[in-house]
């Protein structure tokens, strides 16, 4: 048999059922093909965006990148800091504000607009009413009267050179004359630095720049937050602990982190010169003056850098220099210092102590270069260094008019000494006191002068530092409530733990003493006069204000006070700082009810100041609102739940009512985070007392006793509950005490005849 022949048959192509464009010849080219897909694999995408984009700006999600917004204030437009700016830089809870920010939205013809940029040192911290902008423009005012000077200080706590870019951005469109940078302190330590706590540590510029600008889009602040949220997770949110927030986070010499940190820096510094130059401002570049000769180093050894016989060796040379400083043989100290530093060339403390010691011998040009050294060494890097000031001053040199582009502050604040800047300057590292203010002020001052038309200047002294001062409204109420706020920083780490903090705590207090002094004889009237001289010659600014209102509540004027808080209120409407200062004097004054209205809108305008929710919990408390105020309370724990006082203020709502076992727990977790806190400990002892706790009761009397022995009602009550306890003799010896403390305590006396008859009925 013949095999079969199977048929071929061609395929045939089925039509399509709508046919592509062709090109010649049929076929659609694999080129166009390619740009289609590409097209819509990225349309697509940006689309959806954009859409994100307008859905969340709709929806009234996110908030504005820039650093001003629009506001009208007493009928006239201006120009005033946007409180969410640093959301960018900062985790919210952490984020910073700009002191109130006010100018007007068009500049007034014929006026000198000066923007100051920098940070906490620049702003004036701690009270920017008496900041060395402040002093400049009294000192611009008051040299030429028939001029209008505006100096907007646009500076920021914390922040460092990578937020003040962005400021500047912002400043560009806004008419500045002159531009004046003062920065350098938080390069370390600020956002993007070397030993952050807010973000990445170092990165590469471009990834800062990336960040930045992605944030600038409402789409990018919804991803910037889901990030931060699945990265907390469950962890505790994150509170202001200032300077002691850092402690962990060293940075030692030689660390290639600092190297990034300066290289970012000078990039910065020549984006803001540009920035500046191009709006047709001219621009002056300060060099930043840090105190080093009355300032340890913060880490001046890292021991984690050093071998075991390292360590060991090193701690016997500064015991034994220590030893001859003690003994005031700095000849011995020197001797003892110089060599070791051949062993341990990067030891900040050891640089720093033999800057002491050279002092002491009066080699002065050798101590400051050590005490510079130590600076630059410290692993705690919380002041500006020799590379930032040499980076300003090598931009200054190359751009600019000679003459006016440079203010070398470094020098303008070195002292008699020659070793460089101290305690004659500054409060402690970088932040000045009112000397050293007006003289950074007069050297901003001095180099703003050669900016103006050659028409506008004049020859001429200065005014004094003590006419600026009545210019600005300060008198020694200010200046006393100035150092007692200093003081209580210094208790603070790091600041309390370097060596010489005792001998700075009680420099500061024999001013304080001097203070009280001249407060005892000065005249009141004398004091209003210069407050309503200062506040007649500018109206409008709302510092003035707040000093009057400061000195009326010291001298018990609290209705004054309050007329001058409202006017501070309605200067600067947007800031709810004005509000919650204004509402907390109302609730002392017990007017309820417009107290309530402060704080509510305060909460409104910064959601998440606990301060602002402890306050209105306590008006709602007053009036005896329990649930209300428990409530309040509770959102304010949200936010700071590591706040003692609202714990304890929250223990005794609950006690009101009548859910003691919670209120006693809230009283213990009061003194758990401050256990060195004697009312929270002695209102937890009268908590346990009346649960019938008395053992307990009598140990937390007994404590608050042993922080404040003459705490009347502690010891008072601490007799009562050995009494109860069956001890009379000891309980008798507690109501003596506080008898001879307090003579006519009628309490006292009647619970000791009680503990007499029970004394001689155990006999």
């Amino acid at each position: 048999m013949k095999p079969s022949r199977k048929l071929s048959r061609k395929p045939i192509p089925s039509a399509p059922a709508s046919a592509p464009a062709t090109g010649p010849g049929g076929a659609v080219p694999a080129a166009r093909l390619k740009v289609f897909r590409l097209l819509a694999a990225t349309a697509i995408p940006l689309l959806l965006i954009v859409l994100l984009e307008a859905g969340l700006r709709v929806g009234g999600y996110g908030y504005s990148p820039r650093f001003f917004q629009k506001a009208s204030i007493q009928q006239q437009q201006a120009l005033v800091d946007n409180p969410k700016f640093s959301y960018r830089f900062f985790p919210p809870e952490l984020a910073r504000m700009a002191t109130p920010v006010i100018m007007r939205a068009d500049k007034p013809a014929g006026s000198v607009r000066i923007f100051v940029f920098g940070e906490s040192a620049a702003l004036g911290d701690p009270r920017p009413q008496y900041g060395a902008a402040r002093y400049l423009e009294a000192l611009l005012r008051l040299k030429y009267p028939e001029r209008s000077f505006e100096v907007v200080n646009t500076s920021m706590t914390a922040v460092n050179s990578h937020v003040i870019r962005e400021i500047a951005r912002d400043c560009a469109d806004k008419q500045g004359d002159i531009w004046l940078v003062y920065m350098g302190n938080n390069e370390m330590v600020g956002p993007f630095g070397a030993a952050t706590v807010f973000g990445p540590q170092a990165p590469p510029l471009w990834m800062v720049r990336l960040t930045t600008r992605i944030q600038e889009w409402r789409a990018g602040q919804l991803l910037m937050a889901l990030g931060r949220s699945l990265k907390a997770g469950k962890a505790a949110r994150a509170q202001w602990r200032g300077m002691q927030m850092f402690l962990h986070n060293l940075v030692p010499p030689g660390d290639p982190r600092r190297a990034m940190v300066h290289d970012s820096y000078r990039r910065n510094l020549r984006a803001i010169v540009r920035a500046g130059e191009a709006s047709g401002a001219k621009v002056i570049l300060s060099t930043v003056a840090v105190n080093t000769r009355d300032c340890p180093p913060f880490a001046g050894v890292v021991t984690n850098t050093l071998s075991t016989g390292d360590r060991t060796a090193l701690e016997r040379v500064l015991a034994s220099g220590a030893a001859a400083e003690s003994a005031g043989d700095w000849a011995k100290a020197t001797n003892t210092y110089l060599p070791a530093l051949k062993r341990f060339p990067e030891v900040a403390e050891l640089r720093y102590r033999l800057g002491r010691a050279l002092l002491n011998l009066n080699d002065r040009a050798a101590a400051r270069e050590n005490f510079n050294a130590s600076r630059d060494l410290d692993a705690l890097p919380f002041r500006a260094d020799s590379h930032l000031n040499r980076a300003v001053m090598e931009m200054a040199s190359q751009a600019g008019s000679p003459g006016g582009r440079l203010c070398n502050a470094e020098a303008a604040l070195g002292d008699h000494t020659g070793a460089g800047p101290g305690a004659e300057s500054f409060y402690e590292h970088v932040h000045l006191n009112f000397d050293g203010n007006y003289r950074l002020g007069l050297a901003w001052a001095n180099s703003v002068e050669q900016l103006l038309p050659d028409d506008v200047k004049r020859g001429g002294q200065w005014p004094s530092q003590r006419e600026c001062e009545a210019a600005l409204g300060l008198t020694d109420w200010n200046r006393r409530s100035v150092l007692l706020e200093v003081l209580d920083r210094l208790e603070q780490p790091p600041l309390s733990t370097q060596s010489n903090n005792a001998e700075r705590k009680e420099r500061l207090k024999q001013w304080l003493t001097e203070l009280e002094r001249s407060i005892k004889t000065a005249s009141k009237e004398d004091a209003r006069s210069t407050y309503t001289a200062a506040i007649q010659s500018a109206p409008g600014d709302y510092r003035l204000h707040e000093n009057y209102a400061e000195f009326l509540e010291d001298v018990g004027d609290l209705a004054g006070a309050i007329a001058e808080r409202r006017t501070v209120r309605d200067l600067t409407p947007h800031y709810y700082f004005s509000h919650y200062i204004l509402g907390k004097s109302l609730k002392q004054q017990k007017q309820f009810a417009e107290a309530r209205e402060c704080l509510l809108k305060a909460a409104e305008l910064k959601p998440d100041q606990a301060e602002v929710y402890l306050e209105l919990g306590s008006v709602e408390a007053l009036e005896g609102k329990w649930d209300e105020s428990l409530a309040v309370f509770m959102r304010a724990l949200e936010l700071d739940p590591g706040n003692p006082r609202l714990h304890q203020l929250s223990a005794d709502v609950l006690w009101r009512l009548n859910r003691r076992t919670e209120a006693v727990e809230a009283l213990r977790r009061a003194v758990a985070i401050r256990p060195s806190h004697p009312e929270a400990r002695y209102r937890l002892g009268e908590m346990l007392a009346l649960s019938g706790d008395v053992p307990a009761a009598a140990k937390e009397f007994a404590e608050v006793l042993r922080m404040r022995p003459d705490h009347v009602a502690a010891r008072v009550n601490l007799g009562v509950a050995l009494a109860q306890l069956g001890r009379a003799a000891e309980a008798i010896r507690e109501f003596d005490e506080a008898l001879r403390l307090e003579p006519d305590n009628a309490l006292a006396k009647k619970y000791k005849r009680t503990a007499e008859q029970q004394a001689g009925g155990q006999q």
